[in-house]
């Protein structure tokens, strides 16, 4: 019965984060909230800005090296740490994970590279990242972490379990063959 119960619990849990999720992914410059259980608003994004200070997470997603990458910046505003992955889907931002390691693993970032897209290889032949597996070690994306006026470095786990901090950014970043080897932001 305990069971049972903990199980109907963790299923409302699981369908609340949805709506709520689903309800903040909007885009735009305007700020959007994200309402906690008791209706207060616990984070708004701002759109095409880093945070300022401890305001809250700044998010980074760079796709330079692939073309018609561009560079993206926006901040997560929050007083509490979140989990990486929430706070690029509460920024619009779509990642997909591969099939073998799922969301532990970027394999693509607002679609990029595509499936089709063909992407020079060390030896002159074309690669297509499938998302089966660990993308091709010259063409990746990567997750990278810079605490409160620290240092860019990459980051030690997923998206799905890694916690960033109010004053944190964490940082989506495709290198190809070595460059970018860091954000720059």
């Amino acid at each position: 019965m305990t069971s049972t119960l903990r199980a109907m619990a963790a299923a409302a849990a699981s369908v609340a984060l949805v709506f709520t999720l689903a309800a903040c992914a909007g885009g735009g410059d305007e700020p959007t909230s994200t309402p906690t259980a008791s209706g207060e608003a616990s984070a708004s994004i701002t759109t095409q800005t880093a945070c300022d200070g401890d305001e809250g997470v700044t998010l980074v997603v760079d796709a330079t090296a692939l073309e018609g990458g561009e560079p993206q910046e926006q901040c997560l505003l929050t007083e509490e740490a979140v989990v990486a992955g929430e706070a690029f889907t509460i920024a619009g931002v779509e990642t997909e994970g591969t099939e073998e390691y799922g969301d532990q693993v970027v394999c693509r970032v607002e679609g990029l590279p595509a499936e089709d897209e063909a992407i020079a290889a060390e030896d002159g032949s074309d690669y297509f990242e499938t998302c089966q597996a660990m993308p091709a070690a010259f063409a990746y994306w990567s997750v990278w972490v810079r605490t409160a006026g620290g240092e860019w470095g990459y980051a030690q786990e997923g998206l799905s379990t890694l916690q960033v901090e109010p004053g944190d950014a964490v940082g989506l970043l495709f290198t190809l063959h070595g460059e970018p080897a860091a954000p720059t932001s």
